[in-house]
């Protein structure tokens, strides 16, 4: 069965479902989980640094705005680190080995890469479901890593939220 499992969560609604899911499974199969959270530069939380260049006409602007970016980035981390860390509580208190890692890049390239050096025998991963060209620019993290990943893979689907214009059904009696 699956000894090792690796959890790519981050603080988005479907990673509490990949979070449940995860630990359902890890109860049922004894394994040990390991939950990691990739920062990327596509992440919408990611600082974008505004005029951090060496060039600046004023060096005094140029190094608070550096400090100011560099703060934000670090609160970043903590944030996250900290999510890390309340969920591997809330799976250690259900009596599951679990560890949590944080890691910065290209998150289907990360999961992949520590999938293989960690021996996962599984990788769960939440599927947003985007297509066409939100998918293009984007990228489809549960794509790259049902491509790439050295292990199996389970995708976790979030749920399609329905228009209630759209999903509205008509009755219509024949006579």
């Amino acid at each position: 069965m699956f000894g090792k499992i690796i959890v790519a969560i981050d603080n988005s609604e479907i990673s509490d479902l990949v979070f449940d899911k995860a630990v359902s499974l890890a109860k049922a199969a004894a394994a040990h989980l390991m939950l990691l959270n990739v920062i990327s530069p596509s992440d919408e939380e990611y600082p974008y640094p505004i005029y951090i260049y060496p060039n600046t006409v004023v060096p005094s602007l140029h190094e608070e705005t550096l400090k100011e970016y560099m703060g934000q980035w670090e609160e970043l981390k903590q944030e996250r680190i900290n999510f890390l860390s309340k969920r591997c509580q809330q799976a250690i208190d259900l009596g599951i080995n679990t560890e949590y890692t944080q890691s910065f890049g290209s998150p289907g390239r990360i999961i992949c890469e520590i999938a293989s050096n960690w021996n996962a025998d599984l990788i769960i991963v939440g599927r947003r479901g985007r297509t066409g060209l939100s998918e293009l620019f984007l990228g489809s993290v549960s794509n790259y890593v049902l491509h790439h990943a050295p292990c199996s893979v389970l995708t976790i689907q979030q749920p399609i939220k329905a228009n209630t214009e759209e999903s509205q059904t008509v009755h219509l009696n024949c006579t």
